[in-house]
């Protein structure tokens, strides 16, 4: 129990050590994304085995690996290391807060705050897809990757996403799988239709976050019995608006 407590605060500076390590040396990507997700995945195992309440710990994995993975991945792309290291510390703040809401939820739920798991999943999950689809859309510009292999990378990091989402909001999945799978293929051609546009990297990659965000927020409300005439128009002219002033203010190339 002591290890438990103590894991919110240990694994989170672990994985900013190695994010560090893979700073200095850029050839061990790969060595600290393992050991990240390796570090994440024996926090939520043992949580999970300890707790009385819910033992399926791959749901608790999915978003803080993601993430981590994303920041690592999208820091490839940037040139300023202010920016670089004020990345690296937002994650180590994310897994700080997500893991102690785990740790609160799975073995000590008096102390836990309802809807806190939800909350921190809404932002960073649309964090996490930006990051990702920044990063998708920057290897296509830099390594000119075919679109056609980027397109399975995006099914599958949306799929996952997507299912965090649907999980975190404790909505049942075998009633949501079809809506799950028609929202991947609409954010799946929405990625390939942008890949065609003359937008840089962040551009197309923010594009698509904000479709992200219309497609999965109406399909949350409406398997959670919230959808009204008044939430379809906000999504829409907010998804609208902030595409248009994205979109008029982006640098064509």
């Amino acid at each position: 129990m002591k290890l438990n407590r103590l894991l919110p605060l240990i694994i989170p500076a672990l994985v900013f050590l190695l994010e560090e390590m893979y700073y200095l040396s850029p050839k061990l990507i790969y060595v600290a994304a393992v050991l990240v997700n390796l570090l994440i995945f024996f926090t939520v195992w043992q949580f999970s085995q300890t707790s009385e309440i819910d033992k399926r710990w791959w749901n608790y994995l999915i978003l803080p690996a993601v993430m981590s993975v994303a920041v690592m991945s999208y820091s490839v792309f940037l040139s300023f290391k202010l920016i670089i290291q004020l990345l690296y510390f937002f994650n180590l703040v994310f897994l700080y807060l997500y893991l102690r809401y785990v740790y609160y939820y799975l073995l000590n739920p008096l102390a836990y705050e309802v809807f806190s798991i939800e909350n921190i999943s809404s932002y960073i999950n649309w964090l996490t897809f930006f990051l990702l689809a920044a990063t998708v859309y920057g290897l296509a510009s830099f390594l000119n990757l075919p679109i056609s292999w980027l397109v399975l990378i995006m099914i599958s990091l949306t799929s996952l996403l997507v299912y965090q989402i649907i999980w975190a909001n404790k909505i049942e999945l075998m009633p949501s799988l079809p809506y799950i799978l028609i929202s991947c293929l609409i954010l799946v051609e929405l990625f390939w239709s942008i890949s065609f546009l003359p937008f840089n990297y962040n551009i197309s990659g923010l594009s698509l976050a904000i479709c992200y965000y219309v497609v999965i927020g109406l399909v949350k409300n409406h398997l959670l019995l919230k959808l009204d005439a008044a939430k379809v128009k906000m999504y829409l002219i907010l998804g609208s608006i902030s595409l248009l002033l994205v979109l008029s203010t982006a640098k064509w190339m």
